[in-house]
């Protein structure tokens, strides 16, 4: 149980590591997680088949063509809050269409402040043995099982 609680947390820990952080340069290589803000034009062209409040794109790029990127979308971000998640299906989406493109990295800052409360976590379940993997001395006596009771009459 122990090692399955460690486990669970180290993930969401590392998951919550990562963030979009705009590219500078060249597109990011095949196999990168992206996401692209999609315009105004974009919307209307793309509507028909994801959407037609399409803010943001989310996915693993999978070839960057001279005109046009295909992304496996994991998730599409709406203009008006909402968010909803895709299966990697592979979509063509034209470069004419995107405002911005981002790159999922590892942020250095949220990695330290996470890890340090994993740690942190970690140092108390191991201390204060809170899934219950401590011992009982049965020297100790415990609260009680009786009850006494007063009754008055009347």
């Amino acid at each position: 149980m122990l090692k399955r609680s460690c486990g669970v947390l180290a993930a969401v820990l590392l998951a919550g590591c990562y963030e979009l952080q705009p590219v500078k340069g060249p597109t990011p290589a095949v196999g990168t997680q992206i996401a692209f803000d999609v315009n105004d034009v974009g919307r209307v062209a793309l509507g028909g088949s994801m959407g037609p409040e399409i803010a943001q794109i989310e996915g693993r790029l999978m070839e960057k063509g001279s005109t046009d990127y295909l992304v496996a979308v994991s998730a599409i971000h709406m203009l008006r809050g909402g968010e909803q998640v895709w299966s990697g299906e592979p979509v063509r989406i034209k470069s004419e269409y995107v405002a911005s493109v981002y790159e999922k990295r590892l942020s250095r800052g949220k990695t330290i402040a996470l890890s340090a409360i994993g740690v942190g976590i970690a140092a108390i379940i191991a201390t204060q043995s809170l899934l219950g993997a401590g011992t009982f001395d049965q020297g100790q006596k415990g609260p009680s099982d009786t009850v006494t009771t007063t009754r008055r009459r009347p």
